[in-house]
Order: C-alpha cells, then structure tokens, then sequence
C-alpha cells in the first residue's frame, strides 16, 4: 500500500533538474544554450532566405506575365483602332451611297 504522507514521485528533488551552482558549470551551460541558440537561429536564417528567393521567383514570373498581358492590351488595342477606322470609312461610303 502506498504512503499517502510521502511527496509524489514527480516532486522528488532527485528528478528535478539543478541549476549549476558553480560559476564555470554555469557559465558553460549558458555558452551551450547560445549555441543551440545560434543554431536555431541559422536554420531559421536558412529558411529565411529560402523563402526570399521564392518570393524573388515569383515575382519575376508576375512581372513577365504583367509584360505579356500589357502586350496583348496592346496588340488588341491596335485591332480596335483599326477596326474603328475601317468602320468609319463603311459608314462615310455607306453614307455616300444613300441618296
């Protein structure tokens, strides 16, 4: 039967993790978490210019699809005035013919 008077298992001083208490084992483990650190941040780095370099694609693709589209705004544009002036000169002809 388990003693109900004792702390749980998980309160146990031997199962928690002790800060150093020496000033080099401190020192250390700080010097440890700022590699780790640095390491995260360089991945995060890494990820960083990955994304940039995917924006950098994409944008490209946009800026040569805009070029395309403004040509063939361009080109259409082009059609309609022809297609203007053909249609006022069958309404001048047309306009010449009726009597």
């Amino acid at each position: 039967m388990p003693d109900t008077n004792s702390p749980p298992e998980s309160a146990n001083p031997a199962s928690v993790a002790r800060f150093p208490q020496r000033p080099e084992d401190r020192l250390r483990l700080a010097l440890r978490r700022l590699d780790e650190a640095i390491g995260e941040q360089s991945v995060a780095t890494a990820g960083l210019r990955d994304a940039i370099g995917d924006l950098s694609r994409t944008m490209s693709r946009l800026g040569e699809s805009v070029a395309g589209y403004r040509g063939a705004l361009d080109t259409t544009a082009s059609e309609i005035e022809r297609a203007l002036t053909a249609a006022r000169r069958l309404e001048m002809t047309a306009a010449c013919m009726v009597v």
